[in-house]
């Protein structure tokens, strides 16, 4: 699976309630970058002076970055204390896709009311809040615009700081919410508009090792679940495209075609998902040609088409994981006893590519860990938790919110990916994963 060539397969305005209501060496420079951070939440946690000093501080999360309106609150110990979420799934599936001024309607329709359910269930007032914590990048630029002025108008109103939160910084850290782990690990980012790979050294401190050059991987399997018209299977009605994939392989044959893997000339952690959407598309065509059918209708093999794109797409995921693991050991950006794989966001609830990835990491002595799949998606939980991190950090806490705009696109970290590629590390192929995947 994992080889030099191809992978093989077959066939709104503030509450106006009240608020209890509203709920190799290195060069100098890059030795510097690489040296790990220092701090540790759990022992910040467990310190006794901390904890009797001051009731735990409260902060609210919303979300609002594509296409589901989440919030939470949650206290600086880790506890959720109310949340509420509002998907927009069934509106864009029956659209063919997220069209960015529906979501922004529909943002604006939920957000109060999904803001009061979660204040509401944690029994908290704006008023007892420490800080808000939001969305402002990246994401579509008209869901993030309703996230960030109507949490805007909350701070106003309440005179709280703000917290301004990188989504995929908040994707990153959920697991030290879950899991005591701590800084640095390897962090793998993988969603329907991103894939990352990282070093997470610190709050809003991380190196980037590689990143898609095109589409994401969720991306490409829910425009190859339309393609394939997945949505009129009868065993997949309701689900995303990327679900409908996961569904469909459990019972097909992956080995009934031929898909090259993408990008194996660079050695590097970059991705690359286009190309491979384009020849899962061209395979499409000729299997439609073959039976005789128009674009819309089921093709026969619909299981082992699924199965073929869902195996290579992890295959090309765990290569550059791979070569991302074997960069990170070489250059003691990780320490071999400590070494730590976190895998999260969307796609990475997929358990076919997480159990390659655990798998992976098996193999190269690394601990795996990825957040339960409900944090995994977009949620206010992880804005919340991202607010409590960097609240204790000290770190972009603002108390004057002038000039504060949303970035649709916006890097994480430090980007060292050159120097990756500069080390031309040649992943070995691993037959063990290979023997391991159905």
């Amino acid at each position: 699976m994992l080889g030099n060539h191809s992978v093989t397969m077959n066939c709104t305005a503030p509450f106006q309630t009240s608020p209890r209501d509203q709920l190799a060496p290195m060069s100098s420079t890059a030795t510097r970058l690489l040296q790990p951070a220092r701090h540790s939440m759990a022992a910040w946690l467990s310190s006794s002076s901390t904890r009797c000093a001051r009731p735990p501080r409260l902060v609210l999360g919303i979300e609002t970055s594509c296409d589901d309106t989440g919030a939470a609150v949650l206290d600086e110990a880790g506890r959720v204390l109310g949340e509420a979420l509002q998907s927009q799934k069934e509106v864009h599936l029956k659209a063919g896709g997220i069209i960015p001024h529906v979501a922004q309607q529909l943002h604006r329709e939920n957000i109060q009311q999904v803001v009061k359910e979660a204040l509401s269930t944690s029994g908290v007032s704006v008023n007892e809040l420490a800080a808000i914590a939001t969305t402002v990048k990246p994401g579509l630029a008209l869901s993030l615009e309703v996230g960030l002025q109507y949490s805007l108008q909350l701070v106003d109103r309440y005179q709280k700081p703000f917290i301004p939160i990188h989504h995929m910084e908040a994707h990153a850290l959920t697991i030290r919410l879950t899991e005591q782990v701590e800084f640095p690990f390897l962090v793998l980012l993988l969603s329907g508009g991103h894939c990352i790979l990282a070093v997470a050294r610190g709050v809003s401190d991380f190196l980037l090792l590689g990143q898609t050059i095109d589409i994401a991987p969720g991306d490409m399997l829910d425009k190859v679940a339309r393609r394939l018209s997945l949505i009129k299977h009868p065993e997949c009605q309701g689900m995303s495209g990327g679900k409908a994939i996961e569904h469909l392989a459990q019972t097909g044959n992956w080995q009934r075609y031929t898909f090259r893997l993408p990008m194996q000339q660079y050695r590097n952690c970059d991705f690359s998902f286009s190309g491979l959407q384009s020849l899962v598309n061209k395979a499409i065509i000729q299997k439609e040609k073959e039976e005789g059918i128009q674009e819309g209708e089921l093709l026969s093999c619909i299981n082992d088409i699924a199965a073929a794109v869902q195996h290579v797409v992890a295959a090309h995921i765990i290569q550059r994981t791979h070569r991302a693991m074997l960069f990170c050991i070489k250059n003691s950006i990780l320490l071999p006893k400590t070494a730590t794989l976190v895998v999260s966001g969307g796609v990475a609830s997929n358990q076919y590519i997480r159990k390659g990835l655990q798998t992976l990491a098996n193999a190269n002595g690394f601990a795996f860990l990825s957040p339960p799949p409900r944090l995994c998606t977009d949620n206010g939980v992880m804005i919340a938790w991202n607010g409590i991190e960097r609240l204790h950090a000290r770190h972009g806490v603002l108390y004057n919110t002038d000039g504060i705009r949303y970035e649709p696109k916006a890097p994480l970290g430090i980007d060292i990916s050159k120097r990756v590629e500069e080390d031309s590390i040649k992943v070995p192929r691993l037959r063990k994963i290979q023997c391991d995947l159905p």
